[in-house]
């Protein structure tokens, strides 16, 4: 399985011929190394509807025909733009859906969502199991103590791809005591840099978890992969 960071909080999964897109945000993207009409898609995956997440989920399944799983509010308002005959899975927190690649479950995350037409939603985090890897993506949350029951009881989350920009999610300090709690094999950061308001230390971020947590961080580069 390759886990590709395409900047902000986007990232692609690939595993055995399907693509997973997670928060596509790629036009308007200062951070951005491919663009929206490039990226192959099975399934788009939304944590919620804030421009920088909702992105180009429309053009892109449009183009590619991918599946779009989102919480209820969300696919309803995706539903209605991309027409009944496309595939649009709603579910709401604490619900799985069943992918051909994998399944996808919706859990808490502490934030707000309004998407760009004003379609309120209930943000989440995604937990995402794809060719046996368990990849949580925690969306747009601030720090709070749930985040230690997100993993299953019986088996440890491989990758968690972790906001660390501060301002509008929580910031790189929070973000390790978020890393003790979610408990992860790797950490890859995300939610930074992409605007002045979000700047951090990525670098110390890494250096703090590794000290404080039994956590390997690694930190990537806009277009670059990594197999967990």
């Amino acid at each position: 399985m390759k886990i590709t960071y395409l900047g902000h909080a986007a990232f692609s999964l690939e595993h055995d011929g399907a693509t997973v897109l997670i928060d596509p945000f790629l036009t308007g993207n200062p951070k951005a190394t491919v663009s929206a009409d490039s990226l192959a898609a099975d399934t788009i995956l939304l944590t919620h509807g804030h421009a920088d997440h909702y992105g180009d989920v429309i053009g892109i399944a449009q183009r590619t025909g991918a599946t779009v799983g989102a919480i209820v509010e969300l696919a309803e308002e995706i539903s209605g733009d991309l027409g009944g005959d496309h595939e649009v899975v709603d579910f709401n927190l604490g619900g799985t859906i069943a992918l051909p690649w994998g399944t996808a479950k919706l859990v808490p995350a502490w934030h707000t969502s309004t998407t760009p037409k004003g379609t309120v939603n209930t943000p989440a985090g995604l937990l995402i199991d794809i060719g046996g890897t368990l990849v949580y993506h925690l969306g747009d949350t601030s720090l709070f103590s749930d985040l230690r029951l997100v993993a299953p009881r019986d088996r440890q989350i491989d990758v968690a791809l972790m906001c660390i920009g501060g301002h509008y999610t929580m910031d790189r300090h929070d973000a390790v005591i978020a890393a003790d709690l979610v408990g992860a094999r790797q950490v890859v950061p995300c939610h930074y840099d992409t605007f002045p308001a979000i700047e951090t230390d990525a670098e110390a971020f890494k250096h703090d978890v590794e000290m404080d947590t039994a956590s390997e961080v690694v930190v990537l580069d806009p277009g670059e992969t990594h197999a967990p």
